[in-house]
């Protein structure tokens, strides 16, 4: 079964994601462009309309500045990141302060901040102790004929997923597998439960052995989970 959108997706490695939309606008999720797995680099990445950063990991942040230092794009991000950034960004007046429960329209899109349980702190610049960007993040992105995508980032299952389906209606969602710093492909199974999405992509495994969660094991527990029922649900994955 299709994706009921003309928009394309495209994976990076780990959570790095490119997505061009239906009206022709470039959004990056999470540029980390330098992970092992990535055929494209950081300093290779010619065009961004909207940037959007979900924590302030190196594995999800690292690459941000870099990207969007040659590429200008509106940056909404979450209060503590947009402050960090008006001080650290050459470019401070592309980004805009939002958090959780709020929509803001950048780039022709509409994005909306919700819930993840998961950190925020990492080391940066010889710092001593962990900077913080705010609270963990994930993101509703609508396109421009509708379609509604849900970004999770990192974070674990959480019943609150059911609140995003019935407030958000995703058609697509990104989700962690890989286990250890995030939930585990059974954990992502039950989250499309809670989701009701029909089409799930995973993301965050296979970057280091640590995570080692598959899209293999993924549709195993999505077709546990859906035994005595109709399979509906879609696990893309390479």
């Amino acid at each position: 079964m299709g994706l009921d959108t003309s928009a394309q997706f495209t994976w990076f490695g780990h959570s790095c994601w490119e997505l061009r939309t239906p009206g022709d606008k470039i959004v990056v999720f999470d540029p980390w462009y330098a992970n092992p797995t990535s055929p494209k680099r950081p300093d290779q990445v010619e065009r961004c309309d909207l940037l959007l950063v979900t924590h302030g990991h190196f594995d999800h942040f690292g690459d941000a500045l870099m990207v969007a230092s040659r590429t200008r794009p509106a940056w909404p991000s979450i209060h503590e990141m947009s402050l960090w950034l008006g001080r650290n960004y050459a470019h401070k007046d592309a980004v805009v302060g939002m958090n959780k429960g709020g929509t803001v329209e950048a780039a022709g899109l509409k994005v909306t901040m919700v819930r993840a349980d998961h950190s925020s702190g990492d080391l940066y610049g010889g710092a001593e102790s962990p900077i913080y960007f705010g609270e963990p993040v994930g993101l509703i992105v609508e396109l421009e004929d509708g379609f509604r995508v849900y970004y999770a980032g990192d974070t674990d299952v959480f019943s609150d997923m059911r609140l995003i389906a019935e407030r958000h209606r995703p058609n697509v969602a990104f989700l962690p597998i890989g286990g250890h710093f995030t939930m585990d492909p059974v954990g992502a199974a039950q989250a499309v439960e809670l989701l009701g999405v029909e089409h799930v992509a995973p993301m965050h495994y296979g970057t280091f052995p640590l995570l080692a969660g598959t899209p293999d094991a993924l549709r195993a527990a999505l077709l546990q989970a859906l035994r005595g029922g109709e399979a509906t649900t879609t696990a893309e994955g390479r």
